[in-house]
């Protein structure tokens, strides 16, 4: 990769370099043209303008003579066009110039003209031709009249751009050798943490999620961006390890106790070990339901992960719910030396708001929270419904009088197979059942936190916040995303 942005980089400057050198040359080459050109024209008509037609025949040569010195010449033109010079034995036009490059027409009319071929610039003025010039002309030939015309004509060879274009080869290959030790090291710096970054997805997928791509303070934000992605996504798989082998662990561990259970009373039963039966019957459903419970919330909590729990918004009496949910939990509470109040915020109630909500999924919910009130509480579990001044809606709390929960776990608590330690002698649960309830929570629009400790003793308060409701009555909302890590 580093080799091809080398390569690249180069490639791209040298291209530039040639494409901008041999524009500019052809450039200059044309205005250095253009600019003798226009000073020919200006030299020619300078000369023209210096009564030049009204020397003698003799003094025109001398100054012919001077002019081609200085890559000049007076040449005449004859009424056929035909062209020659002033001077003896002169075949008329310069070198590399032939009548057809230049505006005979135009000069005998009196109009100075101007041409390049090649590299040889011209000029050509028309000198007006004095009385005493033409009589003398005249004497001469005497039986021709002299019709000609004379003309100041200027040539000047610009050259080639040989010189120039060794300078820009020189020039070009300086250019191209700076370009070349910035493009290695700037491809050193760009390869790099992609190469890095290939590595380190490469060793992820074969399993080491621990690998990590390096991020350095000089690297470029987007290429330190991209390694923080890699890394987010790295901490997130293992994580995600480390989440399913606690879930094996504790799936595992809540299962062989059941289970353990079970067969240790069906082999007595069958043995007949045990003399009442009713009540090995009774252990046996007992942790029946114990097992159908932890598969329940396992199916639960992945429908919910994979949206495809079933639920149904309707205007809700919050209330109404926590007061039935409460009501199938007092034996269970009274078998164990537990209380459960319930309370409705006013005396007498005002009229709460109808929330959206699923009431069987907010019983679901409420069941998980007293589920988990009764397994820490000492003596009292109170379940309160009220009006939420903030959002419109409606609160349901849960406390209980148990040891509470540490400050550093309130953050992990609906973490999926967390397990506070809530003191000793405390039976456990599988760690879904919080899980859940963030989940359900969520999935209907509201949110749930944790409070603890509630006092000097401990305690703990579970606050679920639910949104009014806003959409027509006996119409189903659709199901919102289930967000959040539960």
């Amino acid at each position: 990769m580093r080799r091809r942005l080398l390569f690249a980089m180069v490639g791209l400057v040298a291209v530039v370099l040639v494409i901008a050198g041999a524009g500019s040359l052809i450039l200059t080459r044309n205005a250095a043209r253009n600019q003798a050109e226009q000073q020919l024209v200006s030299e020619a008509q300078s000369l023209t303008s210096s009564k030049l037609g009204s020397r003698s025949l003799g003094a025109l040569r001398i100054v012919r003579r001077t002019l081609t010195l200085e890559n000049a010449d007076v040449i005449v033109i004859n009424r056929l066009g035909n062209v020659a010079s002033v001077g003896k034995g002169s075949t008329g036009l310069p070198d590399g110039l032939t009548a057809n490059d230049v505006d005979i027409a135009a000069v005998q009319a009196g109009r100075t003209t101007s041409g390049r071929k090649g590299n040889l610039v011209f000029a050509a003025s028309p000198v007006v031709i004095s009385d005493q010039l033409r009589a003398q002309l005249d004497q001469r030939h005497p039986r021709i009249p002299f019709e000609g015309t004379f003309a100041v004509l200027l040539t000047r060879d610009v050259g080639d751009l040989g010189p120039s274009w060794g300078y820009f080869i020189v020039a070009g290959g300086a250019a191209l050798l700076v370009a070349a030790v910035v493009a290695w090291q700037m491809s050193r710096r760009m390869a790099r943490p992609l190469v890095e970054a290939m590595e380190v997805t490469g060793r992820i997928a074969s399993g080491e999620l621990a690998s990590r791509v390096p991020v350095r303070v000089h690297d470029y934000p987007e290429f330190a961006s991209l390694a923080g992605s890699v890394n987010h996504m790295a901490q997130s798989l293992e994580d995600g390890r480390a989440r399913e082998r606690q879930l094996l662990l504790a799936v595992s561990h809540d299962l062989r106790t059941p289970l353990t259970s079970i067969r240790g009373f069906a082999e007595a039963i069958k043995d007949g070990a045990i003399e009442d039966s009713g009540q090995a019957a009774d252990v046996i459903i007992a942790e029946s339901r114990r097992l159908e419970r932890l598969v329940g919330d396992l199916l639960d909590l992945t429908k919910l992960e994979a949206h495809e729990l079933s639920i149904s918004l309707r205007p809700t009496d919050a209330a109404e719910v926590v007061a039935t949910t409460a009501e199938g939990f007092r034996p269970a509470a009274a078998r164990s030396g537990l209380r459960i109040r319930v309370q409705v915020a006013g005396s007498p109630p005002p009229e709460l708001p109808a929330v959206s909500a699923d009431p069987d999924r907010l019983a679901q919910l409420l069941a998980n929270l007293l589920e988990n009130a009764l397994t820490f509480a000492r003596s009292t579990v109170v379940v309160a419904v009220s009006g939420d001044a903030d959002g419109g809606g409606c609160l349901v709390t849960v406390d209980d009088d148990g040891p509470g929960i540490a400050p550093g776990d309130l953050e992990r608590v609906f973490e999926r197979f967390y397990r506070a330690d809530r003191g000793p002698n405390r039976r456990m649960g599988s760690g879904l059942g919080l899980a859940i309830v963030s989940e359900l929570a969520s999935a209907m629009g509201g949110r749930v936190r944790a409070e603890s400790p509630l006092g000097a003793g401990g305690g703990t308060r579970f606050v679920v916040t639910l949104r009014p409701w806003s959409g027509p009555r006996g119409v189903a909302s659709p199901e919102p995303s289930l967000t959040g890590e539960g």
